[in-house]
């Protein structure tokens, strides 16, 4: 075996093997995501329609927080099911910035969508300030275990994942 050939074999063989073992690690990605009611004017290419309390409303496609916002979550049993609900906890700046969204926009919808499946939608009725933001419903068990590999539990923000 010249020696071309044996580097060809060579790296053959390592892109296989580092693709076996990278397949083994690798992360389920998950998205999590809040967008907010715009008007049907909007450039159609920003937005999508979504049934919402029984009227065709608009959303923007661009979500307004998503998971590189959170800081930890905690699931809880729905009340309309046997799916859960979730609270996040919003690192600071989000804080600020779904405060500033919610002061403007009372009255308007604002949807959750988990994996890009919508799960929930919330009218804005006050501006959000505490910190935290919820999913009311929509939340399978799965979604929960997804969420726990990349998001600590609400308490226990120090720690390590495994």
């Amino acid at each position: 075996m010249n020696s071309r050939t044996a580097a060809v074999l060579m790296m053959a063989i390592l892109a296989l093997s580092s693709s076996l073992f990278a397949g083994s690690k690798k992360e389920e990605k998950i998205t999590v995501t809040f967008h907010l009611e715009t008007e049907a004017t909007d450039n159609p290419k920003m937005i999508f329609t979504h049934q919402t309390n029984g009227q065709t409303r608009y959303f923007l496609r661009s979500p307004e927080i998503f998971l590189k916002d959170f800081v930890s979550f905690r699931p809880f049993p729905s009340e309309v099911g046997e799916d859960y609900g979730v609270v996040f906890k919003l690192k600071s700046n989000a804080v600020n910035r779904l405060n500033a969204i919610t002061n403007l926009n009372q009255g308007r919808w604002m949807i959750a969508q988990f994996n890009g499946r919508m799960v929930d939608a919330v009218i804005i009725d006050k501006p959000i300030n505490d910190g935290f933001i919820v999913i009311w419903k929509g939340i399978r068990l799965e979604d929960t275990q997804a969420l726990d590999k990349q998001l600590p539990r609400i308490g226990e923000e120090g720690k390590k994942k495994k």
